[in-house]
């Protein structure tokens, strides 16, 4: 996967207790961005889902009366 370098703003006290702690924040800003993100695409599905929610389909009905004749 490609990268691209991106620059934020991090609180001072708290990028030295990160490095104090030897935590690399590289890291931890790209899982907290994907994990920002995945939250957004589950937010975005169910919000989708609830306005066209899903509906009984005929189709699946008959399709399935195919199998047991």
């Amino acid at each position: 996967m490609a990268s691209s370098r991106t620059t934020f703003t991090l609180d001072k006290e708290l990028a030295d207790q990160a490095r104090q702690l030897g935590v690399n924040i590289s890291a931890a800003a790209r899982q907290g961005v994907a994990d920002a993100v995945r939250a957004a695409l589950e937010r975005s599905d169910r919000e989708a889902y609830l306005r066209h929610p899903e509906g009984a389909d005929s189709f699946w009905t008959e399709g399935e009366a195919w199998g047991e004749q």
